[in-house]
C-alpha cells in the first residue's frame, strides 16, 4: 500500500462535489491518486474546481447530476465506467438542510422548522435529496462495483442522524434514514466485497451552515456544545472519506464514523 497515494488507481464519484465538504473531498481524493468525477448542479463552481484540481496535478472531471433523477444517475455511472473501465468509490455527499435557501442569516437558534411548521413540500424535498439521492446512487453503482471486485460507498449522514433536537425534524429523519440504509447496504453487499459506511459530521463551516454560523449567538451556542471548542472544516470530513475510501478500511463496513468535535460524547 502506498500511504502517500492512498487511492492510487481508484476511480471515485463524488456527489455534491462543487462546494463545501464535497469539493474538499474531490480535492483530497485527487491528491491521493484517484480519478475523480465531481457531480453537482452548481456547474460554474464544479468546472472551476476541476480546473484547480487538474492544474495541481490531479485528475478530475465535472458532470452535472441531479441526484433525484434516476436516468441521470444511470447515464453518469455508464459514462464513468466506459471512460475508466471501473468505479471503485461512491461518496454520497449532496444534501439539503430543509431551511429556506434564500435565508442568508439565521435569526433563531433553531436551524429549521418545527414538526408542525414543516410543510409536506419541505418534508418531501429534504427526503428526496438526502435519502432518495443516496438510494439511487447506491443502486446504480452496485453492478459496476461488483464487476470491479468490490468497492466503497460513503454516505454523509450527520449527528442529526444519531440524536434529536428541537427543530428540523425532516433533516433528522433523512439523516437517520441514511445511517440505517448504509448498514442495510453493508449487510446485503458484503458478499460482493462492497463496503458501505456513514459519516456523521457535527457543526462544520460550509455554505449550508453559513446562515447559522454568521449569527454570533447561534455560533456561540454551537461552539459551547462542542468540547473541542471549534467548528469543523470540510477537510476534517474529507479525511474521514479518504480513510473509508482507501484499502486501509478494507475490514470496515456498516459502521458510523462520527466527526463532531465531541458533541455526541456528552
Amino acid at each position: 500500500m502506498n500511504i502517500g497515494k492512498r487511492l492510487q488507481n481508484k476511480v471515485a464519484l463524488v456527489t455534491g462535489g462543487a462546494s463545501g465538504i464535497g469539493a474538499e473531498t474531490v480535492r483530497t481524493f485527487a491528491a491521493h491518486g484517484a480519478v475523480v468525477v465531481a457531480a453537482d448542479v452548481q456547474d460554474e463552481k464544479g468546472e472551476k474546481l476541476v480546473k484547480e484540481v487538474n492544474a495541481s496535478g490531479g485528475k478530475a472531471i465535472y458532470r452535472r447530476l441531479d441526484v433525484v433523477d434516476e436516468v441521470s444517475w444511470r447515464n453518469l455511472v455508464e459514462e464513468t465506467v466506459n471512460a475508466y473501465q471501473k468505479l471503485d468509490v461512491l461518496a454520497n455527499i449532496a444534501g439539503v438542510s430543509g431551511r429556506d435557501p434564500n435565508v442568508k442569516l439565521q435569526t433563531t437558534i433553531a436551524p429549521g422548522p418545527s414538526i408542525e411548521d414543516t410543510t409536506l413540500e419541505i418534508w418531501n424535498h429534504v427526503m428526496s435529496v438526502n435519502v432518495t439521492g443516496v438510494y439511487l446512487g447506491t443502486k446504480m453503482v452496485l453492478s459496476a462495483m461488483r464487476d470491479a471486485g468490490g468497492g466503497s460507498i460513503i454516505n454523509i449522514s450527520s449527528i442529526c442522524g444519531i440524536v434529536g433536537s428541537h427543530s428540523n425534524a425532516a433533516y433528522h429523519a433523512s439523516k437517520g434514514a441514511v445511517r440505517i440504509f448504509s448498514k442495510a447496504t453493508a449487510v446485503q453487499h458484503a458478499v460482493d466485497k462492497i463496503r458501505a459506511n456513514s459519516i456523521h459530521p457535527g457543526f462544520v463551516d460550509t455554505p449550508m451552515t453559513k446562515p447559522g454560523h454568521s449569527n454570533n449567538e447561534v455560533a456561540r451556542v454551537r461552539l459551547d456544545a462542542t468540547p473541542l471548542g471549534r467548528f469543523g472544516v470540510p477537510a476534517d470530513i474529507a479525511m474521514g472519506c479518504l480513510y473509508l475510501a482507501s484499502d486501509e478500511a478494507s475490514w470496515i463496513t456498516g459502521s458510523e464514523l462520527v466527526i463532531d468535535g465531541g458533541v455526541t460524547a456528552q
